[in-house]
């Protein structure tokens, strides 16, 4: 089993800024099934609200693009036809990340192939 860490770009959703041309920012996507088989990371830079790492169910993710799901303080929901929201919330406040789903999808299927097998 291998570390998948994979680098995305996406778009973090603000009341501040609601320009449709914001600048994607970079975000790390992590798997290490050495650590633990069933959970994500997602590296968010600075200076969002509240932790720059969340770790979090790698179904939740799966399913959250399909269909509205959340977990604890994690939220995932399909946004369109190829996006995807993740939204996070601490004691800092709540920052809602928005990416391509074909993103998303592409790590997941990488997490798939470096760990346990896909589930049916």
């Amino acid at each position: 089993m291998s570390v998948v860490e994979q680098y995305a770009r996406a778009h973090v959703v603000t009341d501040e800024d609601t320009r449709e041309d914001a600048p994607a920012v970079p975000v790390v996507l992590r798997y290490d099934p050495e650590v633990d088989p069933r959970s994500v990371r997602i590296g968010l830079p600075d200076p969002l609200p509240g932790p720059h790492e969340w770790t979090f169910s790698r179904a939740l993710l799966e399913q959250g693009l399909r269909a509205p799901a959340e977990s604890g303080d994690v939220r995932v929901w399909p946004c369109g036809r190829v996006q995807a929201v993740v939204e996070f919330h601490s004691a800092h406040g709540v920052s809602v990340v928005q990416f391509e789903s074909k993103a998303l999808l592409r790590f997941l299927r990488r997490t798939y192939m470096a760990g346990e097998p896909v589930p049916r």
